[in-house]
C-alpha cells in the first residue's frame, strides 16, 4: 500500500457536507495540510465558467468529489428535476475541468441507489445497469451512474486515474436533519428526540418497517476513501475492470427499518409507541452491498451500528441550536 505524499494538494468539493467534512477531518488527521475547500457562495459547482476559473487559479494534485444534492424519499419525489440537473452539472463540470487543468487523480463519491431495485443481494458492482432502478430516486441514481461512466471514460480515453466509490447509507456528524428532506437515521433521531421532549405518546414512521438497510458511519467512509486513494494503480486495476471500476463501501450487514427504529428509540430514550404507516412508500425492499472487492483491497469497517448511532445522537444533542446543524 502506497501513501500519498504529505505535500499533496487536495480539493475537497462539498467539504461542508457530512461526507466531505469527514474526509477533510481524516486528511488533516493523517497530516495533510494543503486542502482547498470552497463554500457554495464562493464556488458554484453547477457553473462551468466558475469551476474552470477555480482550477486555473488553484493547482491541485487530487480532487475528492463529495459535493452533491442529496435527500430522502420525500425530497427525491418532490424535486426530481433538481436532483438530476444539479448532480449532472456538478459531476460534468468538476470532472472535465479537473482533466482540462491536468489533474490526474480524482475520487468520485456515488451512492448505492445506482443499483437496480431488485438486484440480487448483496449487490455486487457488476449489478450496475442490469435492471430497473428504484423509481423514487431514479433521477438521482441516473446522475450518479453518469458520474461513474464519466470517470471510466476519461480513464479509457485520457489515461487519468479517476476512481469511484459507492457508499451504502451513511450517517454521522453534520448530517441533514431537515424534517422532510433528510435520510432515515437523522430523520428518526430528530423525531424521537422531539417526541421525547414533548412527551408524545406516538411516533409515526413512513412505510411498513420491513425494508432492510445497511448503514455505515461517515468516519468509516472517510477512512475507506483515503484507503482507496492510497491504493497503487497496478493493484487497483488488478481488482477492478476498465468498464467496472467503481468499488462498493459498506459494512456487509443490514437491519430492518423497524429494528433501526427500535434501536434509535432506545438510544434517544423515547418510550412511546412506534407506528408504521404502510400507505407511504417503502423504497427498495433491500439494499445490502457486497463489499468483497474492497475487503480484497485491504479495508473493512470498524464502527458498529449501535456505537455509531450513539455517537450520532450525542453529536445531534450537543449541536442543537448551533449553526453547524442543518434542521
Amino acid at each position: 500500500m502506497q501513501k500519498l505524499p504529505l505535500s499533496s494538494r487536495f480539493f475537497v468539493a462539498g467539504h461542508r457536507g457530512m461526507v466531505g467534512s469527514a474526509i477533510v477531518r481524516k486528511l488533516q488527521a493523517e497530516g495533510y495540510q494543503h486542502i482547498e475547500t470552497r463554500t457554495h457562495a464562493e464556488l458554484d459547482l453547477t457553473s462551468q465558467a466558475a469551476v474552470q476559473a477555480f482550477f486555473k487559479d488553484n493547482p491541485v494534485d487530487y480532487v475528492v468529489l463529495a459535493a452533491a444534492k442529496v435527500g430522502g424519499i420525500h425530497a427525491n419525489n418532490e424535486y426530481p428535476a433538481d436532483f438530476i440537473y444539479e448532480n449532472l452539472m456538478i459531476e460534468c463540470n468538476v470532472i472535465h475541468q479537473a482533466f482540462a487543468a491536468g489533474v490526474k487523480n480524482l475520487l468520485l463519491l456515488g451512492s448505492s441507489c445506482i443499483y437496480p431495485k431488485l438486484a440480487s443481494q448483496p449487490m455486487r458492482e457488476s449489478a450496475l445497469l442490469t435492471g430497473v432502478l428504484e423509481s423514487t430516486n431514479e433521477p438521482y441514481a441516473v446522475a450518479k451512474i453518469a458520474g461513474i461512466k464519466l470517470c471510466e471514460s476519461y480513464n479509457r480515453q485520457h489515461g487519468t486515474n479517476y476512481r469511484s466509490v459507492m457508499p451504502t447509507n451513511l450517517y454521522g456528524p453534520y448530517d441533514n436533519y431537515h424534517p422532510e428532506n433528510s435520510h432515515v437515521i437523522p430523520a428518526l433521531i430528530r423525531r424521537f428526540h422531539e417526541a421525547k421532549q414533548a412527551r408524545a405518546e406516538e411516533v409515526v414512521i413512513w412505510g411498513t418497517g420491513n425494508p432492510m438497510r445497511e448503514f455505515l458511519h461517515v468516519d468509516d467512509m472517510a477512512a475507506a476513501c483515503l484507503h482507496v486513494m492510497n491504493i497503487d494503480t497496478e493493484t487497483y486495476q488488478a481488482n477492478t475492470q476498465p468498464m467496472l471500476s467503481h468499488i462498493n463501501v459498506g459494512t456487509g450487514t443490514d437491519v430492518t427499518i423497524r429494528e433501526l427504529a427500535d434501536l434509535l428509540a432506545e438510544i434517544v430514550g423515547y418510550e412511546g409507541k412506534i407506528t408504521f404507516d404502510s400507505s407511504k412508500p417503502d423504497g427498495a425492499p433491500r439494499k445490502l452491498m457486497n463489499v468483497e472487492r474492497l475487503a480484497a483491497l485491504g479495508w473493512q469497517s470498524r464502527i458498529g451500528l449501535k456505537e455509531g448511532l450513539q455517537s450520532a445522537y450525542a453529536w445531534y444533542a450537543e449541536h442543537l441550536g448551533r449553526e453547524a446543524i442543518r434542521l
